[in-house]
């Protein structure tokens, strides 16, 4: 089994104010649970997790939840939730008795939206990371590079609380060594803490248009050094990747841009890690070799998902 650990859904005109941003036109449209299905049939892809697509509105987590209790694949939801917010955990609460609501398995907040750095080293963050360790929920860190240590030091503040690592922090890929020197001793920082999983994710629209699998090798190496496959998990970043690349494309990069692991290993990878720290309610995965698939079409910047 493979597990996709990140992926969206959306509907443009329910709020996400950023689809409007020059150059996304190929995702401003709806993409729906259907649009899911189809694309996984002929992936071996089995079972997802949807994150929240940068609404930043309570109201996006129901319709997240309904979406998880009628479509088989999607195994588990990382909702929106504000966690500089004094109410962060009744939101919690409310999200739990949501239809759907036993499928919630994390929250995330747009940290890469604020200018401070040190966002999560506020006392009112602190709280409400303390808060989703306390509902029983792992929180996803969609970070800037140089958000890094922050995120670091609150890694080892809130030692309970498991947390995420989305699309490895963003490292500028596009600048080949020097994003990677930029990138690699905050990012080994983070590594350290063993509360701290990653995801191989988002990859590829940070190498941009014109990307290889060899532009992702040396991110990819590093992070396999620093979390080991046992706190690494594949995630599409789909739709976000239909900027540069299709879902078979990147699930062959990411297979392609490993380096030559033992079975076992690849297994956590593609589904363990993911099953184990979220919690889904799905059996153990065995490996899968990725299908290879069209080349990967040329476009625009990534958006803040």
């Amino acid at each position: 089994m493979i597990v996709d650990a990140h992926h969206h859904l959306w509907r443009p005109e329910r709020g996400y104010q950023w689809l409007a941003e020059p150059g996304l036109e190929r995702i401003r449209r709806p993409f729906t649970p259907a649009d899911l299905t189809a694309e996984l049939a002929s992936t071996g892809v089995e079972a997802t997790v949807l994150v929240e697509g940068g609404r930043c509105h309570t109201d996006e987590a129901a319709e997240f939840l309904g979406y998880a209790a009628d479509t088989g694949p999607i195994a588990g939801v990382v909702a929106w939730a504000d966690v500089a917010a004094a109410d962060v955990a009744a939101t919690l609460a409310g999200y739990r008795r949501a239809r759907g609501g036993e499928l919630l398995v994390g929250v995330r907040s747009q940290v890469q939206g604020e200018a401070d750095p040190d966002y999560l080293d506020r006392p009112d963050v602190r709280r409400g990371l303390a808060a989703v360790a306390d509902a029983g929920l792992v929180f996803d860190l969609v970070i800037r590079a140089d958000q890094l240590p922050a995120a670091a030091r609150a890694a080892r503040a809130v030692p309970q609380l498991q947390f995420v690592l989305d699309h490895l922090g963003k490292p500028r890929i596009d600048e080949g060594e020097a994003g990677l020197r930029r990138w690699r001793g905050p990012f080994a920082a983070l590594a350290g803490n063993a509360n701290v999983a990653a995801k191989l994710s988002g990859m590829v629209t940070e190498a941009g248009p014109g990307w290889s699998p060899e532009d992702l090798h040396p991110f990819v190496a590093v992070a396999v050094e620093e979390f080991g496959p046992e706190r690494l998990m594949f995630g599409s970043d789909w739709p976000v990747c239909l900027l540069v690349a299709d879902y078979h494309s990147v699930l062959r990069a990411m297979s392609e841009a490993l380096p030559p692991l033992p079975g076992p290993d690849l297994d956590q990878i593609l589904g363990g890690t993911a099953v184990r720290t979220y919690g889904l309610p799905v059996p153990g995965p065995t490996t899968v070799p990725a299908r290879p698939g069209p080349p990967a079409p040329s476009a625009a910047t990534p958006p803040r998902c």
